[in-house]
């Protein structure tokens, strides 16, 4: 049975803005939105699968204004504001999401230290998960969406939220932020993506997001295990290529890319170090899908464990 759908409910306080309150992951959303073809683009990527929040503690209060309104008639506004906070210069109106995804990031990397946050994609297959931690320009979003088309669950796209003894990571499924040539990279790879919109040079270039697969979001409360850790990197033309890591290698990796690895002191120490001791570690070129998801599942494979 599927979750209820996301519904929208109209603020007392004035007739344009609308306020949706979701679940995204272990996090409760608040939003008021008072930019109307904003909620179509949630309800897109959302709405069909989140689960009611309910009376739930709300972790982040989230607001999306238009902008001055001199340039309502000639060059539109999109203003992300959490709490008393404008952490970013407005955004074209029609970038309204993009700029929601990328704020709902913001407040998470800035907020969420009950977890040691890596900056990793990650799936999970038969209740173990494979934590992918890449600096941006690596390829790390190409490769998690590619794996979520070959049978594997999204958790996470850009947050490995992992709890501070490293025994679980925490699924946070939300649409995955295809780049450029990665656009059409996926879309020749997977067919039956399910693609939003082309955003036209945002501050990270051509922008089009997948929309979480149904499972994903049905299980979003559903940890794995931690189970493989790969640091990929996308090379042209590069046959693939996966080696093992030594232990203190992928140790000093995985903390150059977590967000919170120094703020949380021993906790994050201990946390990464069980992460690393019970995980075999890689370090992954490649330069064709096809080649390196095959290989991954041959690694992952049951009769290789």
């Amino acid at each position: 049975m599927s979750p209820p759908r996301l519904r929208e409910q109209d603020l007392p306080t004035t007739r344009r803005a609308s306020t949706y309150r979701y679940i995204v992951g272990p996090f409760v959303t608040r939003l008021v939105s008072y930019i109307p073809e904003l909620s179509e683009r949630l309800i897109w990527f959302y709405g069909d699968t989140a689960t009611a929040a309910g009376d739930r503690y709300v972790h982040f209060n989230i607001q999306m204004r238009s902008g001055s309104p001199v340039r309502r008639w000639t060059a539109p506004q999109a203003v992300f504001q959490s709490e008393d906070q404008t952490p970013f210069q407005p955004f074209p109106r029609d970038h309204a999401f993009p700029l929601l995804e990328w704020g709902l990031n913001w407040c998470i990397a800035h907020r969420a230290h009950q977890f040691l946050m890596l900056h990793a994609g990650a799936v999970e297959r038969g209740g173990r998960a494979l934590i992918l931690p890449a600096t941006p320009g690596s390829g790390k979003s190409t490769l998690t969406a590619a794996l979520i088309y070959r049978g594997w669950r999204l958790l996470s796209d850009e947050f490995g939220l992992v709890d501070h003894g490293g025994e679980c990571i925490h699924p946070l499924p939300r649409a995955i932020p295809l780049k450029n040539r990665s656009i059409d990279v996926i879309t020749a790879f997977a067919p039956q993506a399910a693609l939003g919109p082309v955003f036209p040079r945002t501050r990270k270039g051509d922008v089009a997001h997948v929309r979480p697969p149904l499972d994903a979001l049905q299980r979003q409360q559903e940890t794995a295990t931690p189970g493989w850790i790969m640091f990929p990197r996308y090379v042209p033309r590069q046959a693939v290529r996966i080696r093992p890591l030594e232990k203190s290698l992928a140790f000093t990796r995985l903390a150059q890319n977590s967000f919170n690895y120094r703020l949380l002191g021993a906790a994050g120490f201990r946390g990464l170090r069980r992460l690393v001791q019970h995980c075999p570690c890689y370090a992954v070129e490649y330069g064709d899908l096809q080649e390196v998801v095959a290989a991954i599942d041959t690694i992952a494979a049951p009769s290789s464990r």
